[in-house]
């Protein structure tokens, strides 16, 4: 196979040590700004729903938020190919402050929804140029220590973004949650207007695919609306989630008939002849599932099964924030400095997911503390090896007119990996609790509450998560008789046994997909990572 990027004309870019460095600052800045954002507001939410209203909207403020970045991203790839990164990166950051500004200024929660969708606009904007400008200040042999850096950043975000959110809340107001991101939004576009170059491709004459945006809009934002109510707003198997599918569906294939025929596509498919591209683009999905998976399920676990409180169950994340830290700010330092070997890392990172991940799948209710934070700090180490690898490997594998669209694209994979992980491992523990919990639950306990009752308990432990709910159970079983209290043990009992299987088939499935992907890990062609960036531009 050629590697198209070898045939690009060769041009150091004429940056400064100090201006490269300060321009890496701005970038990893923006990471964390952008990664904290999501972490931080979780903590805030309760507050914010006792003073707005509107609990039933509760989610949307994550989705809409996860819906307008993931959509933006590619777009904001492709374009920032076409008419350079800096301006694409000072609009995606001037969007994110000004949705900032208006999501802390909020007086409903429709106000609060749609703010933080014009937000996530500029966040995907943030992300996509990220990536793309780490790739326009370092050549691939030496991109890995930064890759791995800003991998870390994230793991960072996630760690202290909790604990700062209750404080924010506690000390100032929710508002400044959303403020807090301002003054630091506003040095990182100072950083990047006065030293990062702005650099665009000179043979290139700039033609939006209008049409293909268009079409990739309407087939994205009906698949993730479905992915998001289905179970949840609406049953699976109802008109309105098969009507946003099928709707998907067509115009998915109107965007793949709009794309072939694009002088300028939004999305070009022939980054998907490249072998490289193509299984990179596998792995990182099959990594999505299996990582957000963990990262909504683990807390779920402790709390549930284990029978930690919500504040501890949240703060047993943390080791498997500090093992993503660590894996990823290794693995780039490795892959920079031994010579690139991206698929033998990507085995290692993989394996330790997959030890992990089996780990993790045979927990039971008898598992200790200790041992379940030994299988996640494992699993958060074979993340963080994983995420540098393989943009870095898709990165030194193309030519620079596609650098963005291709580094793009592997984030827009991870989170459509998570998306979808979301719904189907939700949709798999829902039904498998339900299933355990209905067969395992003593006869006699049967008998002594009404079939709704028993479906209630089934389809919602909250029980087990929700100290008020476990008392209004023991309270109504022990107006029973002398047998109740034995009886709602017996219960909860059963509840916390059917979701340690729900769990446990959740992270076999996960455990699955990353199989796969360690076996697709074996067909990935590895190149010598290039000393030289592959870049004909000009700088304004």
């Amino acid at each position: 196979m050629t590697i198209e990027a070898e045939n690009d004309p060769v041009q150091q870019m004429s940056l400064t040590s100090r201006e490269r460095t300060i321009t890496l600052i701005g970038a990893l800045l923006s990471m964390f700004m952008s990664s904290l954002n999501q972490t931080v507001i979780g903590t805030a939410m309760p507050r914010i729903i006792i003073e707005l209203g509107g609990f039933a909207h509760y989610t949307w403020v994550a989705t809409g938020f996860m819906i307008s970045s993931t959509i933006t991203v590619p777009i904001a790839g492709k374009l920032s190919d076409l008419y350079g990164r800096k301006r694409f990166y000072l609009v995606g950051q001037g969007i994110f402050i000004v949705g900032a500004l208006l999501s802390g200024f909020s007086q409903t929660m429709t106000q609060l929804i749609l703010f933080r969708g014009f937000q996530g606009v500029g966040a995907g904007m943030m992300m996509a140029n990220t990536v793309a400008i780490t790739a326009d200040l370092f050549p691939p042999a030496e991109r890995g220590k930064y890759s791995g850096m800003m991998t870390g950043i994230m793991g960072i975000s996630s760690i202290i973004g909790p604990t700062l959110g209750g404080f924010i809340t506690d000390v100032l107001s929710w508002h400044w949650v959303f403020w807090v991101n301002i003054p630091l939004g506003l040095l990182v576009v100072l950083l990047v207007f006065f030293f990062f170059p702005d650099m665009r491709p000179d043979d290139l004459k700039p033609r939006v695919d209008f049409l293909g945006v268009a079409a990739f809009i309407l087939a994205l934002v009906p698949a993730m609306l479905a992915l998001s109510w289905g179970g949840v707003e609406q049953p699976w198997i109802s008109i309105p989630i098969l009507g946003l599918l099928a709707f998907s569906l067509i115009m998915g294939i109107l965007f793949l008939i709009i794309e072939k025929r694009s002088p300028e596509p939004l999305i070009p498919l022939s980054l998907y002849k490249n072998q490289i591209f193509r299984i990179s683009q596998i792995i990182i999905f099959l990594m999505g599932m299996g990582m957000f998976g963990s990262m909504i399920f683990i807390p779920l676990f402790f709390q549930g099964v284990l029978g930690a409180s919500a504040t501890i169950s949240g703060s047993f994340m943390t080791p498997m924030m500090l093992g993503l830290v660590v894996g990823s700010f290794t693995s780039g330092q490795f892959l920079s400095r031994a010579g690139g070997h991206y698929r033998l890392q990507g085995l290692i990172g993989l394996g330790a997911m997959i030890a992990g991940l089996g780990l993790i799948s045979r927990m039971t209710p008898q598992t200790g503390f200790t041992q379940a934070v030994i299988n996640i700090i494992l699993t958060g180490v074979g993340i963080g090896i994983i995420m540098p690898c393989y943009t870095i490997a898709v990165q030194n594998s193309v030519p620079y007119r596609l650098m963005g669209a291709a580094s793009s694209l592997m984030v827009f994979a991870r989170s459509i990996g998570g998306t979808l992980g979301l719904a189907a491992l939700g949709a798999v523990m829902n039904n498998r609790f339900n299933y355990y919990f209905m067969h395992h639950l003593p006869p006699e306990v049967k008998t002594m509450v009404t079939t709704e009752q028993i479906t209630g308990m089934a389809n919602n432990p909250q029980a087990l998560v929700s100290p008020k709910a476990q008392m209004e159970l023991k309270a109504f079983f022990a107006g029973i008789g002398s047998q109740g209290p034995a009886w709602s043990d017996q219960i909860l009992q059963t509840m916390r046994q059917a979701l340690a299987f729900a769990i446990s088939q959740v992270f076999t499935i996960a455990l699955g997909l990353i199989l796969i992907g360690f076996i697709a890990n074996f067909f990935i062609k590895e190149i010598p990572l290039r000393r030289q960036h592959g870049f004909a531009g000009h700088t304004d």
